[in-house]
């Protein structure tokens, strides 16, 4: 299941990787940095159009965001 925490821990692995802080992340999304914060942690979950930002600024597809591919089922069973 995709989860709240998952996806800030996604956040974060991709943030530290590109050596970012939080607040040039936040910048770059036009967003507070305790707002990002708040993501990362897992206390709130970024709507639809904000994943769609963060997964541009990293370059990924949102699928790499969310772990999408971790929980993705047999369809034929």
């Amino acid at each position: 299941m995709i989860t709240n925490d998952s996806i800030g821990r996604n956040i974060r692995r991709l943030r530290k990787e590109r050596n970012m802080t939080q607040l040039h992340l936040a910048k770059i999304l036009h967003l507070h940095r305790a707002t990002l914060c708040s993501y990362e942690i897992g206390k709130r979950l970024p709507d639809i159009f904000i994943l769609i930002s963060i997964a541009d600024a990293f370059e990924v597809s949102l699928d790499i965001l969310v772990d999408r591919n971790a929980f993705i089922t047999n369809p034929s069973a």
